[in-house]
């Protein structure tokens, strides 16, 4: 299919058989696990060899910075750096923003051609520039603020830069001479051919022929094989036309004549580096190796965090040093199902941000590169880091000592395929300076409706109207609340996105008005894989209008194989496509369509099943020609998504916030909606996995995030399937999803005791959703974690760096998912000074720096309340969000032990518009005090939103005492209030305050 290759015959013949097969293999994904085969190692990719090798052809590449170009001019600083083998000249330019972070670009002086450099990621059009204080060129130094000894160290012999933090060394880049940037060349012309020797076939001394091993073997294919590409390449530079003359402008390499008269220096490996097979994939790499890389060390920690996604730990593991023997991290957005776990390698979306936290300071990197990219980490100074499981010793800060300058460190290594080599450096100095950082940088978590932060039914597939109907009745019945209904692919007509099925799905609109008289929503699945059908107008108006993404010669359509069968894929990094798309959004075009249906973007991987890795190809043709899918391969969910959540809001003429779920993302996608961890199992392990890997993904900025609850593939049992729905309950996206050959999972078919735990587990999600809301608010101004480790809260306490089971959700609540069969209890760390009160008892803890035991019975998370926070709930049971909007609130006020304190936030709006941002919204911090015998509870008020709603109960933990007297102040009126005291929990009770959230008043308590 890919035109311009005279084998196109053959090879759609070929690759329809092989498609065929792969979709069987997905069908059957139900009873099988990922095949590894069909992705890469680092060793199976040319680039990532060549990086992770430059340890062992130490010489081979060397950089210098040129002292005397490192200038300070428009408030930047630029300097020239020269490879000293080569002389090729790369610009080097340091940009300075606001809260001093620090951006670093390094490209061509000269280039052949444009690399790609990541858009809409960055909010360039918000963050401001500030200048640099000063440069000392005798020195090196590049000041932030010298005052606070915040500067930037330039080694011109090295290339190497320090970030000093306080005077200390905070990080460091180009410490461990991994910097290797491939400049852009013109592959020279080869010599004619020569006949080859005859071969020598080696024997013993008796005469017999000496088979070779089997790693000479490997060897032997492997050169052969680069031979058959060579001869192929050549064929694919005539079709393509690429120049070889020399210009005065082309950046060579030098003569082959002066390599070889330094016979001893050592050479980088580049077999491969102008063409490569995976798998029978040829890519053909017309413009030849344009890699970049770069080394980073972080001191004073011994943990990194971030870089989603991955099924492993949260604080990730070394992938290198004594001991250690794996691959590297990989972010490269692709379709596994039925992953894994533990393992380094990539799923569905990238994220390249790092987070690197110790006990005095916490630093953030974003590597702005959409290309394929590997991470390394070391952690030198770490003991017992090969054995890679429980609480390290690292962790705890008992591994320091080989270096005696820096006792703790975390050296890193990033490379990717193509593009410029971009990053930012985040100074911190405290974790939530970091994630408010990088939200300056790449915006705030979107403000989803509140009907969104509800429970979500989906599966694969509800098969028609009258099942439909029939799952809505059964939340009814049962009393089990809901906010939205999902349909998968079988909903339309033979996999033609925007069309309904016609029999199985007749009336959609009235089948939606149904939904949206019980206060609930719908959401179908829209796929970027166009069908190529003669007559379905989506495909006719895209190949009409030029949009989809064009072969390796920039002529014909990209065609690959998805669920349609033949599908073409739209080029959404072309503005005018998304523009496009967003109008097939419109009502009057997607037919059947109402304002209460939403969007749910899958296989935007882009997931091409005859594609290598099951993606698409990387030298297919974006933005006309003038870059490859392997350029910007990692934002092609983030394009699709945005393009989604456009057509939502044009729709509705900006009246309303959309709802759009993709499964691949990049840095920024935070700003257009949710993420799911993928197709996951049915099983204890995947359970366990998703706390983890919902942490990665909200440490680095997405923090609409959740896993399929019960498993995708395979069937949970119903012990399984209740922790499962406890777990989800605390998860920021709450989703239940199901393959298509799984028996049929909605909560009432397993009975009791289920059934009930189940509706509990649903209804104190829904109860907290006042407190969710307020988290996600925040979140979309700060970018601050919605659910968070505990290190977030007690950055300084090296105990909580290593745990994987305990998060926060906020600041107020500890949450300990069970996650073993048939377990009763939990083992929950609790910080030093820190005070805890049961969820359910109210009994206190108090943290010692150990663990606690909380029992857990099934019906029953572990789940504690941290003194010193305040939480706003809405405590009456309902079957949606609708129906909650004007129910009153609930306060529970948790003192904490020193000050008898307390406070939180509360923060509402309407749920659904964008009047929030003209003010019409209410934020109230509430405040509770104490001195001597009394206490008050009072706020301070933000925004102008008449909000109706009042309070009905104030819930007061840890009161040693009972009051006398329980008053309010409303108005310029006192009013008594009704209380009660319950001395065995130390609980006092305030009833029906009825004071309204958006007027001021004081409640006063008297002992």
């Amino acid at each position: 299919w890919r035109v311009g290759s005279r084998l196109a015959n053959k090879m759609r013949a070929g690759a329809l058989i092989c498609a065929l097969l792969l979709v069987s293999t997905q069908l059957l994904g139900v009873v099988q696990a990922v095949d590894r085969s069909k992705f890469k190692t680092c060793s199976q990719s040319s680039f990532c060899r060549r990086h992770r090798d430059l340890p062992k052809v130490k010489g081979a590449v060397a950089y210098t910075i040129d002292q005397s170009s490192l200038v300070l001019s428009g408030g930047e600083v630029t300097a020239t750096i020269t490879e000293t083998r080569s002389n090729v000249q790369l610009t080097l330019r340091l940009i300075r923003y606001e809260n001093n972070i620090v951006r670093v670009k390094i490209v061509e002086k000269n280039p052949l051609r444009p690399r790609y450099e990541v858009k809409d990621s960055v909010l360039e059009n918000q963050i401001k520039t500030v200048p640099f204080q000063s440069v000392d060129q005798a020195t090196g130094t590049v000041f932030l603020d010298e005052a606070a000894g915040h500067f930037l160290k330039v080694h011109f012999a090295t290339a190497r830069l320090d970030l000093f933090l306080n005077r200390e060394r905070a990080v460091s880049t180009n410490a461990q001479d991994l910097f290797y940037f491939e400049h852009q060349r013109v592959r020279e012309t080869p010599a004619a051919p020569v006949a080859a020797p005859e071969p020598v076939v080696p024997t013993d001394e008796a005469g017999r022929v000496i088979e070779p091993s089997a790693e000479q073997a490997v060897d032997e294919q492997t050169v052969s094989g680069d031979i058959l590409h060579q001869e192929v390449g050549h064929e694919s530079e005539e079709v393509l036309g690429v120049v070889m003359a020399t210009t005065d402008t082309v950046q060579n390499e030098k003569p082959a004549q002066e390599a070889s008269a330094q016979p001893d220096t050592p050479q980088i490996d580049m077999r491969d580096a102008w063409e490569e097979t995976y798998s029978s994939h040829k890519d053909s790499k017309p413009f030849g190796p344009t890699s970049v890389g770069l080394d980073f060390t972080f001191y004073g920690t011994n943990n990194v965090y971030g870089i989603p996604e991955h099924a492993d730990n949260f604080n990730l593991r070394p992938t290198k040093g004594d001991g250690i023997s794996r691959d590297p991290y990989r972010l490269y957005n692709l379709d596994v199902f039925e992953y894994e776990l533990d393992s380094e390698m990539a799923l569905y979306g990238a994220v390249p941000f790092m987070v690197a936290h110790g006990p005095k300071q916490t630093t953030g990197l974003l590597w702005l590169n959409a290309a394929e990219t590997w991470i390394d980490i070391a952690k030198p100074n770490a003991t017992s880091a090969a054995s890679n499981g429980g609480m390290f010793d690292w962790i705890l800060g008992k591994g320091e000592g080989r270096d005696p300058a820096f006792p703790s460190r975390v050296e890193t290594h990033w490379f990717s395929e193509s593009g410029a080599l971009e990053f930012f450096l985040l100074p911190g100095p405290r974790p939530i300076d970091v994630t408010t950082q990088y939200g300056y940088l790449t915006g705030g978590q979107q403000l989803p409706p509140s009907f969104a932060i509800g429970y979500h039914q989906c599966r694969w597939n509800y098969i028609n109207e009258a099942d439909v109907a029939a799952v809505n009745k059964g939340f009814e019945e049962h009393n089990l609340p809901m906010d939205v209904l999902w349909l998968d692919i079988e909903h339309t007509d033979n996999k033609k996105y925007f069309t309904w099925h016609t029999h199985q799905f007749p009336t959609p609109a009235k089948m939606q008005n149904e939904i949206k008289s019980f206060g609930r929503k719908m959401v179908t699945i829209i796929d970027p894989h166009i069908k190529r059908e003669d007559g379905y107008y989506i495909h006719t108006e895209a190949t009409k209008n030029g949009l989809y993404v064009k072969n390796v010669d920039n002529q014909g359509d990209y065609e690959g194989w998805c669920w349609p069968g033949s599908s073409s894929w739209l080029d959404f990094f072309r503005p005018e496509v998304r523009q496009w798309w967003a109008e097939q959004y419109s009502l009057d075009k997607y037919k059947g369509s109402t304002n209460i249906l939403y969007t749910w973007n899958d296989m935007n991987e882009p997931s091409v099943f005859n594609g290598p890795e099951v993606t698409m190809h990387k030298d297919a043709k974006h933005l006309g020609g003038q870059f490859e899918h392997r350029d910007v391969h990692n934002q092609y969910g983030f394009y699709m998504q945005m393009a989604t959540v456009s057509g939502q809001l044009q729709r509705d003429s900006h009246r309303t916030r959309a709802f759009v779920l993709t499964r691949s993302f990049f840095a920024g996608s935070q700003r257009y909606g949710a993420v799911w961890t993928g197709d996951n199992t049915a099983s204890w392990g995947h359970l366990k996995a998703s706390i983890p890997m919902i942490l990665s993904l909200n440490i680095a900025g997405i923090q609409f995030a959740g896993a399929d609850v019960g498993g995708f593939f395979n069937n949970p049992d119903a012990q399984l399937l209740t922790r499962w729905y406890q777990a989800g309950a605390f998860s920021p996206f709450f989703r239940e999803h199901a393959h298509i050959d799984t028996k049929r999972r909605e909560p009432w078919l397993f009975g009791e005791p289920y059934l009930s735990i189940i509706r509990e587990a649903l209804r104190l999600r829904y109860s907290l959703l006042p407190y969710w809301y307020t988290l996600f608010e925040d979140a979309s101004r700060t970018l601050t974690p919605v659910n968070r480790p505990l290190w977030f809260e007690f950055p300084s306490d090296s105990n909580t760096f290593g745990l994987e089971e305990d998060f926060l959700v906020g600041p107020h609540l500890l949450v300990h998912p069970i996650t073993d069969a048939d377990t009763n209890s939990a083992q929950v760390f609790l910080p030093s000074g820190s005070v805890w009160y049961d969820w359910y008892s109210h009994e206190r803890h108090v943290g010692q720096g150990s663990k606690v035991t909380i029992n857990a019975p099934l019906e029953r998370i572990p789940l504690l309340i941290r003194g010193g926070g305040i939480i706003p709930l809405k405590t009456r049971a309902r079957r949606s969000t609708a129906a909650m909007v004007n129910d009153p609130y609930t306060l529970i006020v948790a003192l904490d032990d020193v000050h008898k304190s307390a406070k939180g936030s509360l923060y509402t709006d309407d749920g659904e518009s964008f009047a929030f941002q003209k003010g019409q919204f209410i934020r109230r911090h509430f405040t509770f005090t104490t001195e001597g015998s009394s206490a008050s509870l009072s706020s301070a008020i933000e925004g102008t939103w008449a909000s109706t709603n009042t309070v009905e109960r104030i819930v007061v933990l840890g009161v040693d005492k009972a009051p006398s007297k329980v008053s309010v102040s409303a108005s310029g009126v006192d009013r008594q209030l009704e209380f009660n005291y319950d001395a065995a929990s130390k609980t006092l009770t305030v009833r029906k305050p009825n004071t309204k959230v958006s007027e001021q008043w004081t409640i006063h308590f008297s002992f």
